[in-house]
Formats: structure tokens, sequence, C-alpha cells
């Protein structure tokens, strides 16, 4: 049987590497050990990143949800109760929306949500 050398697969598993560590400072992007360490961690930061986009996302929802609660004379929380107790499934995203773009929709939200806790 004939030898086989695994010179090929080498290459090419180092080549790509290499490719993903284009852009590194310093010696991160040309060798391959340090460039493997980089690309390694570079997975775990945006993994994390990832992760984390999605909290930032929820709080700033929050943030303007409460603001625009507060305009219509009551706080984040009362609204969120008012609207559960008045059968209004909509979510964050979509409030934060209409606190933004269409503050009359909004305001008869927080009327429905009064309402609903009186």
């Amino acid at each position: 049987m004939a030898r086989v050398k695994g010179a090929l697969a080498t290459r090419k598993r180092r080549k790509n590497i290499l490719k993903a560590a284009k852009g590194y400072w310093g010696a991160k992007s040309k060798h391959f050990k340090m460039a493997k360490e980089q690309v390694l961690k570079s997975g775990n930061y945006a993994f994390t990143g990832r992760k984390l986009k999605k909290r930032d996302f929820r709080r700033l929802w929050i943030t303007r949800i409460s603001a625009e609660a507060k305009n219509n004379g009551m706080n984040y929380s009362t609204l969120m109760n008012g609207l559960k107790l008045a059968g209004v499934t909509l979510n964050r995203k979509m409030l934060s929306e209409l606190a933004v773009s269409d503050k009359e929709a909004f305001a008869s939200l927080c009327e429905k949500a009064k309402a609903a806790r009186a």
C-alpha cells in the first residue's frame, strides 16, 4: 500500500486559518500558530457578541417604551401589566416601534392598559 503524506491537507488547513486571520494586527495575521489562537478567540468573541446584541436591543426597546409611557402618565411596569390584563400580546420590539413612529396608537394602548388596571 502506498504511503499517504498529509502535506496537502495540512497546507489547506493552514491556508484557511490564515485566510480567516487576514487583517489581524502584526504576527497574528502572518504566523500560523498565533493566527490559530487568535481565530479561536475571535470566534468566542463573535459568539458572545451575538448574545450581547440581543440583550442590548431588549434594553433599548424597554427604554423607548418607558419614555413614551411616562409621556402618557404611567410607568413601564404598570403599562406592561395593564397590557397583559387587557390581553394585548404585542412584543417589546413592536411596542417600541409604535412608541417611536406612531405615538397616537401607543397612546391608545396606554388608555387600554389604564382601563384594564382600573
